[in-house]
């Protein structure tokens, strides 16, 4: 029985605060052609995220009567952190080679890769958030380097903001 079920725990007033954090940073943050404080800007922006995101998984679980690691839980947690480990790793590399202008497109397409796959075991608006934020990231990549803040607003802040709303009325919070 626990194969079948999905990950409801996905939060979408955590979402809605998510893509506030980002909508926050694109606003308060630096340049991008500041690379170096650009960078630590969104790191920041991007732990903030993960912490709210983790925080309000927790709290909707809980409110519902859940457990997080349930198996869905666990194949939906362990098919987003690959691509965002890997995002990691290759932030590290591009900023290294001074392409840190190719990093909203890497991070926007490989988040929405990890989106899509752990939607995949939740509920069925998941999979169509991961695919808007590829687009976003596609997008990213051809965009000149100093639309930086105003990408990643878009991309982490609108999407996160509309598609936390839509999780939020539809799929209780």
């Amino acid at each position: 029985m626990e194969n079948a079920a999905s990950f409801t725990a996905v939060p979408g007033w955590g979402g809605v605060a998510m893509g506030f954090t980002a909508v926050a940073a694109a606003a308060l943050g630096p340049r991008p052609s500041n690379a170096r404080a650009w960078v630590i800007t969104w790191m920041l922006a991007a732990l903030s995220a993960f912490i709210l995101g983790a925080l309000t998984v927790f709290w909707k679980a809980r409110r519902k009567g859940t457990p997080v690691f349930t198996l869905p839980g666990r194949k939906f947690m362990l098919s987003l952190f690959p691509p965002l480990l890997a995002g990691g790793i290759l932030s590290l590399a591009l900023f290294g080679a001074g392409l840190a202008r190719l990093l909203p497109g890497v991070w926007l397409l490989l988040y929405g890769v990890g989106v899509i796959s752990a939607g995949a075991f939740s509920v069925p608006v998941v999979p169509a958030m991961g695919l808007c934020f590829m687009i976003a990231g596609v997008t990213a990549v051809f965009c000149p380097p100093a639309w930086g803040n105003a990408v990643m607003a878009a991309g982490f802040g609108g999407l996160h903001i509309l598609f936390g709303l839509i999780i939020a009325r539809r799929y209780g919070g």
